[in-house]
């Protein structure tokens, strides 16, 4: 299971809880859109016990009112962080889909069983193999970066990984840029910036198709993330938090 280690530089907590505002923005215009809540617990698959990493998120306001969405991600890892199944099931608009995603490994080669189905019908049923590398699905690649040392970076330093995404394999980067605050009303947060490279069709450009601002201290909290679609962006902003493995020491709060 080589290929799959990831650093041993375990910055979460099992019972952890980390809360997110979402929004999304049109011209002028940016509505909040919605609220994700992401947790880390003990927990067992297939008998076996296994660290469950999950994202819940649910649209809010007057997105609520246009266009409803409920989307649960749980990815499943083993004793040395190696990630071992993903599953998505999303609720938009009233269409309900499940993406379940089952890894393998043999030396440095990542077998995928991909599996995509409604309540009626199969729609993906496929295996994808990647010869080398780390291999996640989107929420997973969350859980790589929280894993990474930051003691030597220097500005320019990559890593890179795929995303597994029904049939397709997405190249994807984290590419670190420097240290930067981050300010939410009267909090400032010390981050640590990095562009993520995403080679796919859904964001307007390849290089810098999204960032994300993780907190500087022993956490690794994202605590910003922009993306630049096809129209407008996306923005995850910090909300609050419970059960973290150390002290939110990123976060410095002004007085008024």
């Amino acid at each position: 299971m080589q290929a799959q280690y990831l650093p041993q530089n375990m910055t979460l907590n099992h019972g952890e809880e980390v809360r997110y505002d979402v929004y999304f923005k049109w011209g002028i215009l940016m509505p909040r859109a919605g609220e994700a809540r992401i947790t880390f617990s003990q927990s067992s698959l297939n008998g076996q016990p296994a660290s469950l990493y999950r994202l819940i998120f649910h649209t809010t306001g007057i997105i609520e009112t246009v266009y409803k969405m409920r989307d649960t991600l749980d990815c499943y890892y083993g004793a040395n962080n190696e990630l071992l199944h993903c599953s998505k099931r999303t609720q938009e608009g009233g269409f309900y889909l499940i993406d379940e995603l089952a890894f393998s490994y043999s030396g440095e080669t990542t077998s995928v069983h991909s599996f995509r189905y409604t309540p009626e019908s199969t729609r993906i049923d496929t295996n994808l193999i990647v010869s080398s590398g780390h291999v996640f699905d989107m929420l997973g690649a969350t859980f790589f970066m929280r894993t990474l040392g930051w003691e030597n970076l220097t500005s320019g330093d990559s890593f890179p990984f795929t995303v597994a995404v029904g049939r397709d394999l997405i190249q994807t980067g984290y590419r670190y840029q420097n240290q930067a605050i981050v300010e939410r009303g009267n909090i400032k947060y010390r981050t640590r910036y990095f562009f993520i490279d995403i080679y796919d069709d859904v964001f307007s450009q390849s290089k810098a198709a999204a960032e994300v601002w993780v907190g500087d201290d022993e956490n690794h909290i994202p605590v910003k993330i922009r993306a630049k679609l096809k129209i407008g962006y996306a923005e995850v902003h910090y909300k609050s938090s419970n059960n973290l493995k150390k002290p939110l020491d990123c976060r410095v709060e002004l007085k008024k």
